[in-house]
């Protein structure tokens, strides 16, 4: 059984997916705690699956340094072997990064390399691109540049707008986050 760490900062579509495919007995991923860096909607979700939770807010720190060492402590107190960023929306600190180096992924609505960063969607439709996708990766210490793990491609259709289109990327990532971390579980992603 995996167990996973989720950190999230907004409304937790991705963390309610993973919640609900725990709930299956069959499903290989034991979710441990979920943090955020301030007190996101997406919390209530933990809390009604009884999952154990933790905000860690930069705001409260001198520096990104010591919000990091914060974070990577409440983290590891649950002693994952994995660990989500499912929509989690803060840079982290290299040191936090290479701690949990190999165990640590992150979903992001584009096809990276294409459109890193926290407007993907907004910049894929300005480049005018015909289509986007979702990108499940490991972190490293860069923006959206670890090592990818899949990619799904979704066409962009004309007039669509940020919104609509996010919501389509969006269900696509949740099914996507669902089936990586179980096969993470199953040892056929290293």
């Amino acid at each position: 059984m995996l167990s996973v760490v989720v950190l999230i900062s907004g409304s937790g579509s991705n963390l309610l997916a993973l919640l609900k495919a725990a709930e299956n007995p069959l499903y290989p991923v034991k979710i441990v705690a979920v943090g955020s860096d301030k007190d996101a909607p997406g919390l209530e979700h933990a809390e009604l699956f009884e999952i154990d939770t933790f905000v860690v807010q930069p705001e409260r720190f001198s520096d990104r340094n010591q919000w990091g060492q914060a974070l990577l402590a409440n983290v590891l107190h649950h002693q994952p072997d994995l660990v989500v960023l499912a929509g989690f929306m803060k840079i982290l600190p290299e040191g936090f990064v290479s701690a949990l180096s190999g165990k640590l992924i992150n979903t992001h609505p584009s096809l990276l390399p294409e459109f890193k960063g926290a407007h993907a969607v907004r910049d894929a439709l300005q480049a005018g691109a015909s289509k986007t996708g979702v990108t499940i990766h490991f972190v490293d210490a860069g923006v959206d540049t670890g090592p990818v793990i899949v990619q799904e491609e979704l066409q962009i259709i004309p007039g669509e707008s940020e919104a609509q289109l996010h919501e389509r990327i969006k269900e696509i990532e949740r099914a996507l986050l669902v089936r990586t971390v179980e096969n993470i579980a199953l040892g056929k992603i290293k």
